[in-house]
């Protein structure tokens, strides 16, 4: 099992109860640390502990508890590249588990490791920003796949596929729907939006100018969804955020040609500068179904995982937000299906 690195900062007076935690948790191996300060109020304490994944949120969960309001600490999680030592013996009394643990247990293994709630917020908020970097990705990213949609070159579609700027601002909102952290469920639409906005735009201005015809294959590809479209678009959503939610990165640049969000919103607006309005209505539709099922898919896979606040308010509060979302995702993906029946050649 993947292990992690969870290094905390804090008040010396809460050591005790880290290390409570630690061993509650069966961490691989702890250290602690004070500092030499004459004030008991300076006084601070440096814990290092090594643990599975799995355990980083109890951990993480439980040393927010346990830090007074105001006070100043800092927790950071680092990955484990190798391991090497013996193990520690852990001393664990035989206790028989209850019903109720077993069946805990029982869906902890069905869910498998999952990354701390910190480390997807770091990851996901990558993308929900608007700043140089991101336009510049999304400019070069939609000439990449207008002349690859335009010249039939499969390779650069793929190119771009691989550059996926559009997927962030997604999996951010549906990681902020889980977390019903309202903030970054707007930046990430925000973000989204312009996204989406500029790439067919640029679409626009590239169908304007083109003098060829429209008839390319791969454009052509983007202008006849079918329900195999929405099948691919769910797979791959739930593929995305699992590789997120399970540190699998490696696993995310296949996922990204599988999504392809940007090809779509490119074809889109090549054809209408083109003037040709019916293919595309197909990319755009295409375009939706992509979205839509890429949104339901993480938030699905996010509730799965058991990716929630660490309050109980916030919990309920969050709740709520993934309960109305899966309900609005749900009600558009059977409008679009219904659609894929109404505008079939």
């Amino acid at each position: 099992m993947a292990k992690r690195v969870v290094e905390i900062t804090a008040p010396a007076s809460v050591a005790e109860t880290l290390i409570a935690l630690a061993e509650q948790n069966g961490v691989d191996d702890v250290f602690v640390s004070h500092s030499k300060e004459q004030s008991e109020d300076l006084a601070r304490c440096f814990v290092r502990m090594v643990c599975d994944t799995s355990k980083v949120q109890a951990i993480s969960d439980g040393a927010q508890a346990a830090v007074e309001k105001g006070a100043v600490w800092h927790l950071t999680i680092l990955p484990v590249e190798g391991l090497a030592g013996p193990e520690l013996k852990k001393e664990t009394p035989e206790i028989v588990p209850t019903k109720q643990e077993k069946r805990a247990e029982f869906f902890a293994r069905l869910r498998g490791s999952t990354a701390a709630r910190e480390e997807i917020m770091l990851e996901v908020t990558k993308g929900a920003q608007v700043n140089a970097d991101f336009l510049t990705l999304v400019v070069l990213s939609t000439v990449v796949v207008a002349v690859g949609l335009l010249n039939d070159n499969a390779v650069a579609v793929i190119g771009a596929m691989v550059i996926a700027p559009l997927l962030g601002p997604n999996l951010a909102f549906a990681f902020a729907t889980a977390l019903g952290d309202r903030a970054l469920m707007v930046g990430s639409m925000v973000t989204n939006f312009v996204g989406m906005s500029l790439s067919i735009l640029l679409g626009i201005f590239v169908g304007t100018l083109w003098t060829g015809t429209l008839d390319a294959p791969e454009l052509l590809a983007r202008t006849h969804p079918s329900y195999d479209s929405i099948a691919l678009a769910i797979a791959s959503g739930g593929a995305a955020v699992l590789s997120l939610t399970t540190g699998v990165s490696s696993a995310l640049v296949g996922v990204m040609v599988a999504v392809a969000l940007l090809p779509p919103a490119v074809a889109c607006g090549i054809l209408i500068g083109g003037g040709d309005m019916e293919g595309a209505l197909g990319a755009a539709l295409l375009l939706a179904i992509n979205i839509v099922c890429v949104n339901l898919a993480a938030q699905v896979v996010f509730v799965w995982k058991g990716v929630r606040p660490r309050t109980w308010y916030e919990q309920k509060v969050s709740k709520a937000a993934r309960l109305n979302n899966l309900l609005m995702w749900f009600v558009l993906l059977g409008i679009l299906a219904a659609l894929l029946v109404f505008l079939k050649p």
